[in-house]
């Protein structure tokens, strides 16, 4: 039967992600729209971002973290193309973001000392054969494919090379020890739901000696500058951005931080994104038609919380049909106005995605599961 209760917000979307509970547009009414990012009250804003982000993160104290361009790609472009060339390089990827880290070193830089780690949909790189003697590039969480590394420990806590880590689903709502990272990136569009345009990078020390110490063999363009005369350009880290960032997204980031340490900070925020991947698990031991992405439990996301259809109908239709199951689903929720955007993404496997980063209540979450039984028995009407 049709369910009737309706989750309280219906945005489950993967980025921009869900605002905090209770965010209202009245939330950006101190934004300094109209005033120049470089005034004195500008660069406060901005400097305040990083200074509680790298507080609530527990970022050392000796690592810069800064705002930059372009959202996650553009922190995570910038630091390829000025940190990569001196060491061979090894290449993580298990879904499409990772495989576009790829085919930057690989298609873009034309590094001659790359390998590729890669994993199917639903499974992960073998960290084991990972050479840390090299420069290594890895996402924590991927994104389209709900499959996250499972700790830390594969990592060492000294490597001679530079560990790149692209964070932008993971950070706010997973265990990242970043000292163990040597950059670390993250747009503001993910777990606590700013909007999006704008990325976030954070270096270590090693990283600095190497922007220092490493003039690579192609072009930068300004957005990806971090030096000036060889050594680091620190202005970019004190709030004096390379690009004109919005004022508003500024404010909307503050509010989105204030309301994190409000809750009780990092802590609080993993734990509500582990109870909601804990409610999908327990809606799917019961669900004989959908099972996780992700077979192993120690590698599921629980952000980006990917699903696959295992119906026998449903693995019996052509790839076209198999496509327009999870496009039917979610637009019969979107029409009900229960579920925005909860298709899989593009390039992964036809199924559902929903988010599970700690500004999505666990009750809106068992609100929308009796919804997606609804949906799925009436796409399979329509397809029948």
């Amino acid at each position: 039967m049709k369910p009737t209760a309706l989750p309280q917000n219906p945005c489950f979307s993967s980025g921009p992600c869900a605002k905090r509970p209770g965010w209202s547009v009245s939330a950006l009414d101190a934004a300094l729209v109209g005033r120049s990012h470089r005034s004195k009250d500008g660069r406060a804003r901005i400097k305040e971002v990083s200074d509680r982000s790298k507080k609530l993160l527990g970022v050392p104290e000796d690592y810069r973290i800064g705002l930059v361009p372009a959202s996650d790609t553009g922190a995570v472009e910038m630091s390829l193309w000025s940190l990569l060339g001196p060491r061979g390089v090894d290449v993580l990827a298990w879904e499409s973001f990772g495989q576009g880290w790829v085919t930057d070193v690989v298609k873009q830089l034309k590094l001659p000392d790359v390998r590729v780690l890669e994993a199917d949909y639903g499974k992960i790189s073998d960290l084991a054969q990972v050479d840390f003697s090299r420069d290594v590039i890895f996402t924590w969480n991927g994104t389209t494919s709900g499959v996250r590394v499972p700790d830390a420990s594969w990592i060492p806590d000294k490597h001679e090379g530079l560990v790149i880590c692209d964070a932008t689903s993971a950070v706010f709502a997973m265990d990242v020890p970043i000292a163990k990272l040597d950059v670390v990136t993250y747009s503001w569009q993910k777990v606590l739901g700013g909007e999006a345009q704008h990325g976030m990078l954070i270096l270590s020390p090693r990283a600095v000696e190497r922007l220092e110490s490493h003039v690579p063999a192609w072009p930068l363009p300004k957005i990806f500058r971090m030096t000036k005369g060889g050594k680091l350009s620190e202005a970019v880290f004190q709030a004096d951005t390379i690009n004109t960032p919005s004022m508003l997204c500024v404010e909307d980031a503050l509010d989105g931080l204030r309301w994190a340490e409000e809750i009780g900070g990092l802590p609080e925020l993993m734990r509500r994104s582990e109870a909601n991947l804990a409610a999908v698990a327990e809606w799917v031991g019961r669900t004989p038609w959908v099972d996780f992405l992700a077979e192993d439990p120690a590698i599921r996301s629980s952000t980006s919380i990917c699903l696959k259809i295992v119906d026998p109908w449903f693995t019996g239709l052509s790839r076209e049909d198999q496509t327009n199951v999870p496009k039917k689903i979610a637009s019969l929720l979107d029409a009900e106005g229960v579920a925005y955007d909860v298709a899989s993404y593009r390039e992964a496997p036809p199924g559902i995605r929903v988010w599970g980063g700690a500004t999505v209540l666990k009750g809106d979450l068992e609100a929308l599961f009796p919804w997606l039984d609804w949906a799925y028995e009436e796409a399979k009407k329509a397809l029948q």
